[in-house]
């Protein structure tokens, strides 16, 4: 992408689902590197708390991603407050655990509304405005926008949707000549506190498979595309290995799925199934508390932000991937 962009200590950055995990971690990070911030998320006690926090450089805005008039709103504060926004960041999105079979209709609709609607309002609403100005749009996929996640399935399949809606909307922007990067970034599992705030229908706790990764990977992933745009970012590098060995075999990948699911479910019993999904909830929290070891960094994804060291990385990953799949064993009988 051939797009300059401000310098972060000059930018006004919007960022949604702003009161928790990936999104406090990415505007506490900002703020600290010197940009404007504009949270928005549905907990707005937790907002008001952390635009104290951050003095004059920050407004917040309660809304809910899923109405277009609240993304409206969104906007609206950032341009009456600062003058407009350089970057704009859709990260709200909250996931449901459970056989798809099993959840309610009502429970499919709030995510598919929160995780594609809220990406979608988004998008478009700042779009319009970088139109004339200028800047980035950068939406937090997942690893699940290319993978299959069985008791995560409306999860993926509204992160599939993103994806599809992301390029398209790059496509377009492209074909107009706007001066507008777009960027999808994929976080592999994340330290955050997603699976406390799921709607839960299993008998157990969720968590996410491993390896873990923390918050900051993903903000400084953010970050880096507002000032440096690039056109996908992978947090993780077992992201990136799942996705590519999946392309060669998915067949092979298909028939993880016990395996992912009881990845997915700790030890003990449910603390809280009805989750935040249709109510804030235990919002204020960057980090979870999984219940295995944390990664430190993701030196794939810092190489990745590099470009000379990017083709290095994937032929390395390409050959580890093609060296497992060697290994797996031969059954003719599977299509």
């Amino acid at each position: 992408m051939r797009h300059a962009h401000k310098p972060l200590r000059e930018q006004v950055i919007v960022i949604t689902g702003a009161s928790s995990g990936i999104g406090l971690a990415t505007a506490r990070m900002a703020a600290k590197r010197g940009a404007r911030v504009v949270l928005a998320a549905r907990s707005e006690d937790v907002l008001a708390r952390i635009a104290k926090e951050f003095g004059p450089c920050a407004a917040y805005v309660r809304a809910d991603v899923g109405q277009r008039e609240d993304v409206q709103a969104i906007a609206d504060t950032a341009i009456a407050t600062f003058g407009g926004f350089d970057t704009w960041v859709n990260v709200a999105g909250l996931t449901v655990y459970g056989p798809l079979r099993e959840i309610a209709y009502e429970d499919h609709q709030r995510q598919i509304q929160t995780n594609l609607w809220g990406t979608v309002n988004g998008s478009l609403v700042a779009v319009e405005h970088l139109r004339q100005r200028g800047g980035a749009l950068i939406n937090v996929g997942s690893v699940a926008s290319d993978l299959a996640f069985p008791f995560q399935g409306l999860y993926a399949t509204s992160k599939h949707a993103v994806k599809g809606f992301t390029d398209t909307l790059r496509m377009e922007l492209i074909a107009e000549g706007a001066p507008v990067s777009v960027t999808l970034v994929k976080p592999t599992s994340i330290d955050t506190p997603l699976p406390q705030r799921a709607r839960n229908y299993m008998d157990r706790e969720p968590t996410l498979p491993p390896p873990i990764y923390p918050p900051d990977e993903v903000a400084n992933a953010i970050l880096h595309a507002a000032v440096h745009p690039q056109r996908d970012i992978f947090v993780g590098g077992a992201g990136k290995l799942f996705v590519m060995g999946k392309e060669f075999a998915p067949g092979a990948y298909d028939e993880l799925a016990p395996a992912i699911i009881a990845l997915q479910k700790r030890s003990e019993s449910p603390r809280n199934p009805k989750g935040a999904l249709h109510a804030p909830r235990e919002a204020g929290q960057e980090r979870g508390d999984p219940p295995v070891y944390v990664m430190r960094t993701s030196a794939y994804t810092r190489a990745t932000l590099h470009p000379l060291a990017t083709a290095s990385v994937a032929a390395g990953l390409a050959a580890t991937a093609a060296v497992l799949l060697s290994r797996r064993p031969r059954d003719n009988s599977r299509a």
